[in-house]
């Protein structure tokens, strides 16, 4: 129940120990440990983004993220990752500072289980009514409802139409995404019943995030009409911004899609080290999951090769750079402290101005 005193204290922020019901999300690439430091001291809940970490990368920047913030933190990864298991045995090894895990597709009871041993929660993202369903009945502690307004991969039904539909499917914490980038949004969103909201893009675009220069300076310029969703990155619809890369996607045949899913399995392996066999496995293993073609697989597998040379190299040329719509209005640069200061004076003042309406 959420304490009348503070609008802002909800089930996320006691469950979570963070001090505002809002959650910087995991990107690969953006959700570095100087970024989830920087929105964990001020006063979010910071996921580290390690899907695209091998397990000696997620190790080392466990360990910064330790250093920087007394505060709890999250894990981001999947189970198809190179790896993986010797993640999972990584983020129970550092029990007493990672309160959560979030992942999309991946772990079955009896890992859930096996966190929730641990203390920790587990918060997957998912973007469908059947999909929360499935998870709450896993034994998931909340769940992240990400609306077709959100970067990456997304489905097609808006924020406003799927949160309520999976606030009332399931009885666990519901938080969220898809939309989010404000003060406003957060009061809209407690309003219709969640717990919090969770933002990437808003994130993405601050003075601690790792995004290359050039390319944040894209993404400022980049109106409602430049951001679009294509299916031809790996056959599963992504909100990308418009880029010289993106355009020649748009064009390609069958056969230059599969030259692509060679070309970035290549990057793969230069980036994290994993061998054919490792990726091949992975791949596999997402088309028995998800019942993708294998060519699809190969690339969603590898979509973080493409999107790091945006977001680290700043090489929009080559690379590909995910986005949630909301990144069309958003017109400037901030820190993490000045965003969360500036979320929760707006979202506090119109709670207040609701409640005090005769």
């Amino acid at each position: 129940m959420r304490r009348t005193s503070n609008p802002l204290a909800t089930v996320l922020t006691e469950r979570l120990g963070c001090r505002v019901p809002v959650i910087q999300t995991a990107m690969g690439w953006v959700s570095e440990p100087q970024l989830v430091i920087a929105s964990s001291n001020a006063g979010a809940f910071g996921f580290l983004g390690c899907a695209v970490m091998t397990p000696d990368e997620v190790a080392i920047k466990i360990e910064m993220v330790r250093a920087g913030t007394i505060q709890p933190f999250g894990v981001n990864f999947h189970s198809f990752q190179p790896g993986a298991e010797q993640i999972v045995e990584l983020i129970l090894a550092n029990r007493d500072r990672i309160r959560a895990v979030s992942f999309g597709r991946g772990p079955n009871a009896g890992m859930i289980g096996r966190f929730r041993d641990a203390g920790i929660l587990c918060i997957p993202t998912v973007g469908a009514v059947k999909h929360a369903v499935k998870m709450a009945e896993l034994g998931v502690d909340m769940v992240t409802v990400q609306g077709g307004e959100g970067g990456g991969h997304t489905g097609s039904v808006p924020t406003t139409v799927l949160l309520p539909q999976i606030l009332d499917a399931v009885k666990i914490p519901v938080i969220a995404a898809g939309g989010f980038a404000d003060g406003r949004g957060l009061a809209a969103a407690l309003a219709y019943g969640a717990a919090g909201i969770a933002m990437g893009t808003r994130f993405m675009l601050t003075q601690e995030s790792p995004v290359h220069v050039v390319s944040k300076n894209v993404f400022l310029k980049a109106g409602t009409d430049d951001i679009f969703v294509t299916s031809r990155l790996d056959g599963v619809p992504q909100r990308m911004v418009r880029t010289p890369l993106m355009d020649r996607i748009e064009q390609s045949g069958r056969l230059a899609m599969w030259l692509r899913a060679f070309e970035a399995g290549l990057a793969m392996k230069r980036n994290t080290g994993a061998s054919w066999s490792e990726m091949l496995y992975s791949a596999r293993a997402m088309t028995k999951h998800g019942g993708m073609p294998l060519r699809q697989a190969i690339m969603a597998a590898t979509m973080p090769t493409l999107i790091r040379k945006a977001v680290v190299d700043g090489d929009i040329r080559n690379g590909v750079m995910a986005t949630g719509v909301v990144g069309g209005r958003i017109d400037r640069i901030e820190s993490c402290q000045q965003l969360i200061d500036s979320i929760v004076a707006d979202a506090t003042s119109r709670i207040s101005a609701l409640c005090d309406r005769s």
